[in-house]
């Protein structure tokens, strides 16, 4: 579920509200209290009071709430009326809340031209947190609610909201809202940040180029959406382009094809994948010697290490105190999952980064044609202010696994260099999970030979 705190602002002569948007107010923004509200998310509601965006006295580096409540209205002065045009990147979104019937509907800012940046995981890494707030911030939601296994008499929105998901380059997107959007600003663990909301109309697209694999999986009514997505995968289509689709119903056997959440088709997608990539590197070798990845972005820094043993994964998140999802003061929170050789039969408790993490690894195994027990250790520090999506962890471990890793002979050496990059000790790492515990302890039959 997402953690969130709502705030409603009704008032102008509100103390808090006066100093948080003071910048905004100062330069024309015009504000209006009394026909909407905007809701927050706050680590501590004392301190944020006492805070106001200006003291930083949850230990980040930028307020959360300033960071998005100051991309949110430049999008919010720009829509003037009802209707919402722009060139959608293109981008779509399936919600799950009152499943079976979901909200449904693109998603496009209030201009046009290029904007696939806007949503193109793939593209972000190396940009900060408050560039990427903003990219999604410019993102206008239309909503529209359909039933998931009738979507096929749903009319004329859903068939163009369908044909933006197979899209391969940025559309011409009219949105005609039934009100103005919400200030809303919501944020998910697994999925990227959405800015404001409202329900929608209807819509047109222009000009449209469907990607041509995309289409052909399409349109083959008999193949079934696992096999159609790692078919996509293999002939490179990017992992966020098959989620859209996905996501849409685009995939499967004709009489079964059914939408899916946004945040489902994620860790589906992430899943599927990463299953076939798993089973094929357990025919090849095993790598040589012990080898660490490392990468450190956006307040998140991750060790990989790669051991010479037969395919395992152990995935683990640590959240420093007074993090996104650690409210403690003082105790650092670690979450872990794993799987041995066969695999897991049960969602991973840790979401959806357990997935990301391990589609990331197995991509550069099976590039490099070896097999390995792989362990990925995450800090999360305060400077991780907000959570903007699970492809954070892909491309984290994706831009860990590019680089040049730095080979031992030990387990004890690898670890040594481990834990001098990581502030938690091995011993706490140790008491969280099982699979590094037993790799530590036992003892194969070959050392006696």
């Amino acid at each position: 579920m997402p953690k969130r705190i709502s705030k409603r602002v009704r008032k102008p002569n509100n103390v808090w509200v006066r100093e948080l948007f003071s910048a905004d107010q100062q330069m024309g923004a015009g504000l209006d209290y009394t026909t909407d509200y905007l809701r927050m998310q706050a680590p501590s509601g004392s301190l944020c009071a006492i805070c106001k965006g200006s003291k930083m006295l949850c230990g980040k580096t930028s307020c959360p709430v300033v960071a998005r409540a100051s991309s949110q209205y430049k999008v919010w002065r720009s829509i003037k009326g009802l209707q919402v045009d722009g060139s959608s990147p293109p981008s779509v979104f399936v919600g799950r809340f009152g499943y079976p019937y979901v909200n449904v509907g693109p998603l496009a800012p209030n201009y046009y031209g290029d904007t696939s940046i806007l949503d193109s995981p793939e593209q972000w890494l190396g940009r900060s947190i408050d560039e990427i707030i903003d990219f999604r911030s410019q993102l206008v939601r239309g909503m529209y609610r359909v039933n998931v296994r009738k979507s096929d008499r749903a009319g004329r929105i859903l068939e163009n909201t369908r044909e933006l998901s197979l899209a391969e380059h940025y559309v011409e997107t009219e949105m005609r809202l039934r009100k103005r959007p919400m200030r809303t600003f919501r944020v998910d663990a697994d999925v990227q940040p959405i800015g404001p909301t409202a329900p929608l109309d209807r819509m047109e697209i222009g000009y449209i180029r469907w990607n041509r694999k995309m289409e052909k999986a399409h349109y083959d009514t008999d193949l079934k959406a696992a096999p159609a997505t790692k078919a996509l995968f293999r002939e490179g289509v990017p992992v966020t382009q098959i989620m859209k689709a996905f996501s849409m119903g685009s995939f499967g056997v004709e009489r079964n094809r059914r939408l899916v959440p946004t945040r489902w088709s994620i860790t589906a997608v992430d899943d599927i994948i990463s299953k076939d990539l798993a089973n094929r590197i357990k025919g090849y070798p095993l790598i040589n010697q012990y080898e660490v990845y490392e990468s450190d972005y956006m307040g998140n820094r991750f060790e990989v290490l790669l051991v010479p043993d037969v395919w395992c994964y152990e995935a683990y998140e640590a959240w420093y105190p007074r993090t996104l999802w650690n409210p403690s003061e003082t105790h650092v929170s670690i979450v872990t999952d794993w799987e041995g050789y066969n695999g897991r039969s049960r969602y991973a408790s840790m979401g959806g980064c357990y997935y990301s993490g391990r589609l990331a690894v197995l991509e550069h195994l099976e590039k490099v044609r070896r097999q390995a027990k792989v362990f990925i250790l995450r800090e999360a520090y305060p400077d991780y202010i907000l959570p903007v999506g699970v492809w954070q962890v892909r491309e984290n471990v994706r831009n860990a696994m590019r680089g040049e890793p730095l080979r031992f002979d030990t387990m004890e050496e690898a670890l040594t260099r481990v834990m001098e990059r990581l502030s938690i000790g091995l011993d706490h790492w140790l008491g969280a999970g099982s699979l590094l515990r037993q790799s530590l302890a036992q003892r194969k039959i070959t050392e006696y030979l």
